[in-house]
């Protein structure tokens, strides 16, 4: 198992860590949320000026806290897509620099490659499992895809949203309902005390074949019910409208993971990205592998957010599979692309 020290700044969480394999020493994040509170969302510009910012004491926390010398490493990695350029240049620029200064060779991580391997990481609180065929409901802010993963680089891209990810509509939800930033995590507390039947909200595409999403539809219902019946007056009615709002989403994320279960005929769901923190969603997907006896499996709350370990762990597996190194920085390429493939690539 290699040991890597990778680095993450696709977005807005300047992230180091060191993994033995999947094992992880050490995971140390710098979060934005407080400066992109104010704004509703990530401002790039800010995003990128605070990784600059935080990177060089987050990379030396984390080697500190995984009691390593840059030369018990094998290799360094970091995030190379997709992402804000201004922030994933940041951490490439870094590990470019380390790579240099240490002689250590550097890999390219695909950010949604390394949401598949967070469901696989062990540390001192659980043991890390082995990366076997399943199919994975990537979810977060910026994505929402199902995908048949076969095995380290071979994965077929089922189906995509085709236009806000399921992240993005809990954050412009809790925004339209003057909930804060980020909306995800306030919309999913306050649901616990709702009634998800309360207002009949659309399920997008639910009743289509195929394994493609969307959310537009669901935030424009809630905005034009704002518009008609304002803003909520009582606690009750909050809490419902949070309900039924996370049960539209969850509604729509599960049906369509247990149809490309079924289609590929995989045992395995593995519940990905930011969003598989949500306890709705946890709740429905351990109801559906009872149902359909079929194993899910989530990673751990502190995995679920952008992290660098699941991206060192991804790059170890790589390494370990004798793939070259590299680094190539793209703002959006998919997880099927070429250059990420392996023996052929899709199953």
């Amino acid at each position: 198992m290699a040991r890597v020290l990778a680095i993450e700044s696709s977005c807005d969480e300047t992230a180091c860590a060191v993994v033995d394999g999947s094992q992880v020493r050490a995971s140390i994040i710098a979060s934005q949320i407080e400066i992109h509170a104010r704004f509703g969302g990530v401002v790039p510009e800010l995003a990128s000026r605070h990784h600059l910012n935080a990177v060089v004491d987050v990379v030396e926390r984390a080697r500190v806290a995984a009691g390593i010398v840059w030369e018990d490493l094998d290799a360094l990695a970091v995030t190379e897509a997709p992402g804000l350029v201004g922030a994933l240049l940041v951490g490439v620029q870094m590990a470019r620099g380390l790579a240099l200064a240490t002689g250590l060779p550097l890999h390219g991580v695909h950010h949604m490659e390394g949401h598949l391997f967070s469901a696989v990481l062990g540390d001192d609180r659980q043991a890390a499992m082995p990366f076997v065929p399943h199919v994975a409901l990537l979810v977060s802010g910026g994505h929402t895809e199902l995908v048949d993963v076969a095995g380290l680089g071979r994965y077929r891209l089922l189906g995509a949203t085709r236009d806000d990810a399921a992240g993005e509509a809990f954050d412009k939800g809790a925004k339209l309902l003057g909930l804060g930033y980020p909306g995800g995590p306030i919309i999913d507390r306050l649901a616990d005390e709702g009634d998800p039947n309360a207002f009949a909200f659309p399920r997008g595409m639910l009743s289509r074949e195929g394994f493609e999403f969307s959310f537009s539809g669901l935030k424009t219902a809630l905005l034009v019910h704002l518009q008609r019946q304002g803003q909520p007056s009582t606690r009750n009615e909050l809490v419902d409208l949070c309900a039924s709002f996370r049960q539209a989403i969850v509604d729509v994320l599960i049906d369509k993971a247990r149809k490309a279960m079924i289609a590929t005929g995989r045992d395995r769901l593995h519940i990905v990205g930011g969003v598989a923190a949500n306890a709705g969603l946890r709740r429905q997907a351990d109801a559906l592998a009872s149902s359909a006896g079929i194993t899910v499996v989530t990673p751990a709350l502190r995995y679920c957010g952008d992290n660098a370990a699941m991206i060192a762990a991804a790059a170890s597996a790589r390494i370990d599979a004798g793939l070259a190194a590299g680094v190539d920085v793209q703002a959006a390429t998919a997880l099927d692309d070429p250059r990420y493939a392996v023996d052929g690539g899709a199953p």
